[in-house]
């Protein structure tokens, strides 16, 4: 059965997108078989894998509204062994109209249950919000998966973010894990990039990943092609950091079995 991990922060432009489409390129290239559903209205998941958003005609939207099942909104990429129910700028007005629904919380959960048994890992690429939309990923996933940018405000609006978590655990999910704890964009010349490092590491220790993603210009340029980083450029830094990624992964899941 397939583990569910939400890649979550509410904060903008901290590598969410990055890190879902390129974790699951590189879990598909060691042979996992992956969903990666887009839960974020920008839909940059869907395009970055290589899939035309404007011709998007059923995925998330539909999926949370339960006008489909999540086996006919879920597409192919050209990624192997990946995945995908992509996003549509459609996606924006679902808050709203599950706003009066019962179990609005759980919309995901339901839908993505026949598909479990399916995949390996599923990963859910969510808003840069804590709104309905996050919350339905966090009460789906098993775990929640952090990115955070090796910059200045880094640590801002963690707390609000762990909070969430712990409230989704109390209410909705008991069962919800962090899975860890990604810095990301970290610039090795940067003195601030290294003490937010320390910094992160003194405050949650075994809660961070042990691979860092660093900054690195192809995997700014990627999404711009369709492509994961692993088909752009798979001997760049940003692939090997991702594999590794990917590999740690596994790794820990392993131990938990």
């Amino acid at each position: 059965m397939g583990k569910i991990i939400a890649v979550a922060n509410q904060k903008g432009g901290v590598g969410k997108t990055t890190t879902t489409v390129n974790l699951a390129a590189s879990l598909g290239v060691l042979e996992k078989k992956v969903l990666l559903i887009d839960a974020d209205p920008q839909a940059n998941a869907t395009s970055g894998l290589g899939v035309d958003v404007d011709s998007v005609e059923k995925g998330t939207y539909q999926l949370l509204e339960h006008t489909l099942t999540a086996k006919s909104t879920i597409v192919q990429t050209a990624s192997p062994n990946v995945d995908l129910i992509p996003a549509h700028i459609d996606l924006v007005a679902i808050e709203i109209e599950l706003v009066d629904k019962d179990d609005r919380e759980y919309m995901m959960k339901q839908a993505i249950q026949e598909v479990r048994q399916d995949y390996d890992f599923i990963l859910i690429d969510c808003a840069p919000s804590l709104g309905l939309l996050t919350l339905n990923a966090l009460t789906a996933a098993d775990s929640v998966m952090i990115p955070i940018q090796c910059e200045y405000f880094a640590l801002e609006g963690l707390g609000k973010l762990l909070n969430t978590v712990k409230s989704v655990q109390r209410i909705h999910n008991t069962d919800l894990d962090i899975e860890g704890m990604l810095l990301t964009m970290f610039d090795s010349r940067l003195r601030l990039s290294n003490q937010v490092v320390e910094e992160v590491k003194k405050h949650f220790a075994d809660m961070v990943f042990n691979t860092i993603i660093q900054r690195n210009v192809k995997l700014s340029e990627a999404p711009s092609y369709g492509e994961s980083i692993i088909k752009y450029d798979a001997s760049s830094r940003g692939a090997s950091n991702y594999l590794n990624l990917a590999q740690e992964l596994l790794n820990k899941n392993k131990e938990k079995v």
